[in-house]
């Protein structure tokens, strides 16, 4: 609505009012917010289901790979030190981001702390080594991921804001424009598509002698 109100003042900047002059670069200055944020607004989302993927696709090799290597490692190193096998059991409920890296970060400081008992039974360096790597990735995801949302969420409000403010501008305009066009009914009746504006229902019965304007009979510009 906003742009078919701004593409109408263009075609008319020759007979334009000052007032409706500077409506309209007010209007302009909104609407290139609003395509600021749009584009702020997708590339949000992007960034956070970009990260939301890199982060499921690292926990499935992390638990897949790594840590199912440190499980079945310990496993075999408990019969020599029975305490050690508890401190590899991934909890069923660490199910969101944030608790599985605290899980995996939590596995992965014990494995290095008893790295000559777990070598000793069959750990793997490069598996050690690659499982510090992708936790290191694994949180650059998460800081994108909330990087992402929080720039999603911020464009958002701010576009109802934009929009909120362009309403009020083409309310400004409406009456302008009508003053401006009051003789010239096929502009007024390009302003009224412009701006999406239908007229109230026409009253039943005439309205008797004194009454005031049927509510609902003046047109507005669409919100």
């Amino acid at each position: 609505m906003g742009r078919r109100v701004l593409e109408f003042t263009r075609q008319q900047s020759d007979t334009s009012s000052p007032g409706l002059a500077s409506a309209a670069a007010r209007l302009q200055e909104r609407l290139t917010r609003s395509d600021q944020l749009a584009r702020q607004q997708v590339d949000g989302r992007t960034e956070l289901r970009v990260a939301t993927e890199r982060k499921r696709d690292l926990r499935r090799l992390m638990i897949q790979a790594h840590l199912d290597h440190l499980q079945n490692v310990a496993e075999i190193a408990s019969v020599e030190e029975p305490s050690i096998l508890e401190k590899f059991v991934f909890p069923p409920d660490a199910t969101s981001y944030l608790a599985f890296r605290a899980v995996a970060s939590s596995m992965a400081a014990e494995a290095e702390d008893r790295k000559e008992l777990l070598t000793k039974h069959g750990l793997s360096e490069d598996v050690l080594t690659g499982l510090k790597t992708s936790l290191d990735e694994f949180e650059t995801a998460l800081e994108q991921g909330a990087a992402g949302r929080l720039s999603r969420v911020s464009a958002t409000a701010e576009l109802v804001t934009v929009a909120d403010e362009v309403v009020q501008i083409v309310k400004v305009m409406n009456g302008l424009v009508r003053l401006r066009f009051a003789h010239q009914p096929e502009l007024l009746a390009t302003w009224l598509s412009a701006t999406n504006v239908l007229a109230g229902p026409k009253p039943e019965t005439p309205p008797t002698e004194g009454s005031g304007p049927a509510r609902g009979s003046e047109a507005r510009p669409a919100a």
